[in-house]
């Protein structure tokens, strides 16, 4: 690769680094002041595209000239932007007394929404947008041709950069803008309209957005796939850059774009005999950069380190085991389960939904364990479900290992990534721990589609059946509802050890817990092994369920999956993974039944639950319930 090369290649990255920046820089400044992590911000910037390739031609009509294809794209940034404020009035104003977590599944029902919304409007089908007028050639840069929109685009990074360092820096909404970013309360004590504030910074952060998506407008056509990708890609700008640091988005966008450049650039290269393409590296060069950068700056390039401090608002109550009544709802719940062989000679579609249900439970109880009493929501666990998965498909199929030591196997696979990939995670805190556990599901997601000679690449493994006795339905049901039971109970008995008592003890004030001689990093990495073995299991149970398995069990979607089940079972409960994961796959398999819109219908429900049990359906039934000195 010659050196002209890698310049055209890098000078190329900055119009990539320019969109990047736009949606992170948006996605930054409603943090700071809302403090929301808005898991619909992805849909912003796709709106702001679809919005765009439909205005500019019919205003290139009205208008005539260039001058459509300008209006088109600023028309689609303000339609963004009052579209923003009227969901911060409307729902997010709502939120903002909830727990984080459930403002964050509340987002992503939100991106549901709007997904489907979008599907019906422009329908499936990718849209084409008109060519830049006047920008439409390209130029000669070191002996390749560069397309004058990219230059265009490297330049407006810059701009919008320096405009909002002026908005920011030079104005009264600016000073707003930066003195709630650092003290919200103060700010609502010196007499500030909060919520006026609030929304106009919301209308600006998803102006910015729908901007980012509109100028692509001659780069890309417009896709229902492009909120979550772009969504990964925004939030891994802001957490390399630091969280409200519109510099560091800027900078962090660039290397992450210039990342992407390079591997395309250098293609095949050889490494100490072996060859390898980096151009697959692309599809998680973003995800090894935020890596890198969170291991040697756990708070980002131009983060700000926070100290410990003990958690706000009233203490929780202590865990207590089971109720009288409890207990007879969960005797009657395992015995309609154990039962469901029996059920299945009635209703033969009965079994095949409830080992859905119990591998669901058994993956969100694990979540819930390190989410719960430890205070770290993962946002890559299912990295460790698609460990146990392919660890016990690849003993199957390539070592022919009987099913208990594939099986072994699988949880043995998980384990150890959950171990490696824990000893970094655990030392950092908040967003930024849940970003680094995305990067790494990511980069096992990355190898588990890429390395064909093992996984299968993107086909996967086929052929993963288990033998005698499991080989029938009802032997592999039972054998599934003796594992579940048993990594429920397992994770039961461990939340009222004494470990589960340091655990939370190390998320409610980790000074506390230091000054007290509790090894906090130990013993949230050991947690953190426990879970990812746990979820092990779950992607075992998987495997032989389905007969296969591809990369999908590793993708982004489902981790969300599973933190949608725990939130909306109820983060404080310990049945609340349980109940959600029931109610989850309930509702996504009979609301998938019923219309092609089920992203919408399913976000409005996850909505609906979000209004009427802020903590879950688990935790809001057990409030309304419990008496005082009553069991959870």
């Amino acid at each position: 690769m010659s050196l002209d090369a890698l310049l055209f290649q890098a000078v190329n990255g900055l119009a990539s680094a320019s969109g990047l920046f736009l949606v992170a820089a948006g996605l930054s400044i409603i943090f700071g002041v809302t403090r929301i992590v808005n898991m619909a911000h992805g849909s912003f910037y796709m709106l702001g595209l679809y919005l765009a390739v439909t205005l500019a031609p019919k205003l290139g009509t009205w208008i005539g000239g260039p001058l459509g294809f300008w209006a088109g794209i600023l028309a689609a940034a303000l339609v963004v932007a009052a579209l923003g404020a009227l969901i911060e009035m409307t729902l997010l104003r709502r939120l903002y007394g909830a727990p984080e977590l459930y403002q964050l599944l509340a987002t992503f029902a939100l991106l549901l929404v709007i997904n489907d919304a979008a599907l019906f409007l422009w329908g499936p089908e990718d849209i084409l947008g008109p060519r830049a007028p006047g920008l439409s050639g390209s130029v000669m840069l070191l002996g390749r041709r560069l397309p004058q929109y990219d230059i265009f685009l490297a330049l407006i990074g810059p701009a919008v950069l320096i405009g909002l360092h002026l908005l920011l820096a030079r104005t009264r909404f600016g000073r707003l803008i930066r003195a709630a970013t650092q003290d919200r309360e103060m700010v609502a004590a010196l007499g500030i309209n909060e919520a006026l504030l609030f929304t106009a910074v919301f209308a600006l952060g998803a102006g910015i957005a729908g901007l980012g998506g509109a100028l692509q407008m001659a780069r890309e056509p417009a896709s229902l796939t492009l909120d979550l990708s772009v969504l990964g890609d925004a939030f891994v700008v802001v957490v390399v850059g630091g969280m409200g640091s519109i510099r560091g988005a800027y900078l962090a966008a660039v290397l992450v774009a210039e990342a992407k450049a390079l591997c395309t650039a250098l293609g095949v290269v050889d490494i100490f005999g072996f060859t390898f393409n980096m151009s697959r590296l692309t599809l998680v060069a973003e995800f090894l950069v935020m890596a890198l950068v969170l291991i040697v700056r756990p708070h980002g390039l131009f983060g700000r380190p926070q100290p410990p401090a003990a958690r706000g608002g009233p203490a929780e109550p202590p865990l207590r085991p089971f109720s009288a009544p409890a207990r007879v709802f969960a005797l009657a719940a395992i015995a309609l389960f154990a039962a469901m062989p029996l059920i299945g000679t009635l209703v033969s579609y009965a079994p095949v939904l409830a080992l859905d249900m119990l591998v669901a439970a058994l993956f969100a109880a694990s979540l819930h364990f390190i989410m719960g009493p430890g205070g770290m929501a993962s946002f890559g666990h299912a990295a460790y479900f698609g460990l146990g998965a392919y660890g016990t498909a690849y003993a199957v199929t390539a070592l022919d290992l009987p099913t208990p030591l594939a099986f072994a196997t699988g949880i043995g696979v998980a384990a150890f990534g959950a171990v490696l990939f824990g000893w970094f995670c655990v030392r950092l805190e908040g967003v930024y721990f849940a970003m680094l556990t995305l990067a790494f599901a990511q980069i096992v997601w990355s190898v588990a589609f890429q390395w064909e000679e093992v996984t299968g690449g993107s086909n996967g493994l086929f052929d993963v059946w288990p033998e005698w006795p499991f080989d029938s339905r009802t032997g592999l049901y039972l054998a599934a509802f003796v594992v579940t039971l048993a990594g429920l109970m397992l994770l039961r008995r461990l939340v009222f050890a004494p470990f589960g008592m340091a655990l939370r003890a190390a998320r409610d004030s980790r000074l506390r817990a230091e000054a007290s001689g509790i090894p906090v990093a130990r013993v949230r990495w050991l947690a953190f092994a426990l879970a990812g073995a746990v979820c092990g299991a779950a992607g075992g149970l998987f495997a032989f369920a389905k007969g296969s398995i591809s990369p999908e069990a590793i993708s982004v979607g489902r981790s969300i999956d599973g933190l949608v089940m725990v939130l909306i079972g109820g983060v404080q409960s310990l049945v609340g993974p349980v109940v959600g994961a029931g109610a989850f796959t309930l509702l996504q398999d009979s609301v998938m039944r019923e219309t092609d819109y089920w992203r919408a219908l399913l976000g409005v429900l996850i909505l609906a639950i979000v209004l009427l049990f802020p903590f879950g359906i688990a935790g809001g039934l057990s409030r309304g319930l419990r008496r005082p000195g009553g069991a959870r």
